[in-house]
């Protein structure tokens, strides 16, 4: 297909309105574009190569003004190109709005060979060439790489005419903007080669490749997409969650599965331990990704290294990788960072942030893709496939995430207090039946919900710890005004670190009225923020309600008691 044939379809695209006559078009141009079928695929969208590679094209917009400014003409430089970019806003405006060709040099002919038209009228340059400069430039590194990738760009604008050189700007900086999306794409390679979407979603959701799905659907049709499996090496998209409640997920649900949240970057290992050959030697195959499916294998050696010790099939597995001190407690998000994307210098890296990956799904397991399967079904095959013993204790299994399968909600509660005092961020709740639907946000994984309302309520009492905490008031009472009384509304523990405790027991202390035990009387002095999930009727308490999961979020202490919470908004809450 010309590249003029090509910028006129994105044109006509840019322009329609309309949802589904965009569909119309982008079907139209993948059934025309005959042998570039996999290029146009991806062209369409913005991409050069597929969604999960790890190749990038590795320009940024200097060096493609600089490339724009040589095709126009002598008196143009970067300059002049960035000002009319502040004039038109938009590259594929500028590079339009030049008259490119006629320029001489080394690049002039670059991608299109001696023979090649360089007049800037444009017709004479194809799909398939500027895919194969692109993919030269992308290949270049080293002394001199700019250079080179300027030349290159050069030699293709300045045998563009000025709808080429618009969308060939466009393409360069992987800004398309003509209104496709990866789901016009599905629906247009369903349309132009006559296969239902959902198989055509199945084949995108392992392979990630718009442009191999169109040719085998058009040259194979159900049967190849069918066949389409997931590979060792080549990333698919990340499943992700959605906030929500305990209460909505066990009314959906019936049980829920629950995992600690951990405080790390998203991760997808892929292994592969080889076959030994006659010296003992495996050649075999690890990578990892990141949820984006970029490749961060060389900055994370300690996953690595954690495949290779404990993994003795092929594998795709999902996780995190999460950062740790000297004694294995979980660092903040921020020192992971300092970690996942660094390229230099990764042995000083590692001794300054020590991570350890924490897996919690498998994707592909021994020649057996498992995205169909359950969630349970798939945990039961990581646990099998982690651990050495089959009948070793899961919890003994390093970077093996818990699942517990519970239907009880003060049970998940007790989870989520266990992930918070373990320096976690919470819990997830999954639908224990669920498949592995890949780049997709449903309702089947969830975050559990922030808090969805608050009330500054009054502590009334507390109870002394046990153990390490035996020195420490927690589990504190709330309550809320009722006229001149106060009444009871529930109990807060969770939330509350040891940091916490000691000082909220040194603030608390003195308004010890009444002691029995571990239990403690307090006057009202002290008012706490509190989240919850719902207020509901309860007879535990004396004010008939009671609050669902509470959550310590801090002390208030611009307010007295006077200023707390009242029985009629609790009413007026609970609706």
């Amino acid at each position: 297909m010309e590249f003029a044939t090509f910028a006129d379809r994105a044109a006509a695209i840019e322009a329609e309105p309309a949802d589904l006559e965009i569909v119309d078009h982008v079907t139209d141009l993948l059934a025309d574009a005959n042998a570039d079928l996999d290029i146009v695929a991806r062209f369409v969208q913005g991409r050069v190569v597929p969604a999960w590679e790890s190749t990038t094209l590795d320009i940024g917009p200097t060096t493609c003004y600089e490339a724009i400014a040589r095709a126009a003409g002598t008196n143009v430089d970067g300059d002049d190109v960035e000002d009319r970019l502040a004039d038109l806003g938009e590259i594929g405006d500028v590079a339009a709005s030049y008259e490119f060709g006629g320029q001489q040099g080394l690049g002039a002919f670059t991608g299109g060979g001696a023979d090649a038209d360089s007049s800037g009228q444009g017709g004479d340059l194809t799909v398939r060439e500027v895919h194969e400069t692109l993919t030269d430039l992308a290949a270049a590194e080293g002394d001199g790489s700019q250079d080179r990738k300027v030349d290159l760009l050069f030699g293709l604008f300045n045998r563009c005419s000025s709808e080429e050189a618009r969308y060939l700007a466009r393409l360069v900086l992987s800004e398309m903007r003509i209104g496709v999306g990866e789901g016009t794409v599905r629906d247009a390679i369903a349309a132009a080669f006559d296969v239902p979407v959902d198989r055509v979603e199945r084949a995108l959701q392992v392979s990630n490749d718009y442009g191999e799905v169109a040719r085998i659907a058009r040259e194979e049709g159900v049967a190849g997409l069918d066949a389409m499996d997931l590979a060792i090496g080549r990333p698919v998209q990340a499943m992700l969650a959605q906030t929500g409640t305990v209460t909505d997920a066990l009314a959906e649900w019936g049980e829920a599965a629950v995992e600690w949240k951990f405080d790390g970057a998203r991760i997808q290992l892929h292994h592969d331990p080889g076959t030994a050959d006659a010296a003992g030697a495996a050649a075999g195959e690890t990578r990892v990704f990141s949820r984006n499916m970029e490749e961060v294998t060389d900055a994370l050696p300690e996953v690595v290294e954690f495949a290779d010790e404990h993994l003795d099939r092929p594998v795709i597995l999902d996780g995190e990788v999460v950062a740790v001190d000297e004694d294995g407690t979980p660092l903040p998000f921020q020192e992971v960072l300092k970690r996942f994307r660094r390229k230099h210098d990764v042995a000083k890296a590692r001794e300054d942030v020590a991570v350890r990956p924490v897996f919690f799904d498998c994707l592909h397991a021994g020649g057996n893709d498992l995205l169909d399967d359950t969630l349970t079904a798939r945990h039961d095959r990581l646990e099998s496939v982690l651990a050495d013993d089959p009948d070793q204790d899961p919890e003994d299994v390093r970077g093996l995430s818990l699942l517990w399968r519970i239907d009880d909600p003060d049970a998940i509660e007790s989870i989520d207090a266990d992930a918070l005092e373990a320096g976690h961020e919470g819990i997830m709740l999954k639908n224990p039946d669920s498949v592995y639907s890949p780049g997709r946000r449903g309702k089947n994984w969830r975050k559990r919900k922030p808090d969805v309302e608050t009330l500054d309520c009054v502590v009334t009492g507390a109870e002394w710890g046990e153990g390490r905490r035996a020195t420490y008031l927690g589990t504190f009472e709330l309550s809320v005004r009722a006229g001149d009384d106060l009444e009871t509304v529930g109990k807060v523990a969770t939330g509350i670190t040891d940091e916490n405790l000691e000082e909220l027991t040194e603030l608390l202390e003195p308004h010890i009225a009444a002691e029995d035990g571990q239990d403690v009387d307090l006057e009202p002095a002290v008012v706490f923020e509190v989240g919850y999930e719902e207020i509901q009727s309860s007879p535990t308490y004396s004010s008939g309600y009671a609050l669902r999961f509470p959550r310590f979020l801090g002390v208030r202490h611009d307010k007295d008691p006077e200023d707390a919470e009242t029985i009629d908004r609790i009413e007026r809450l609970r609706g």
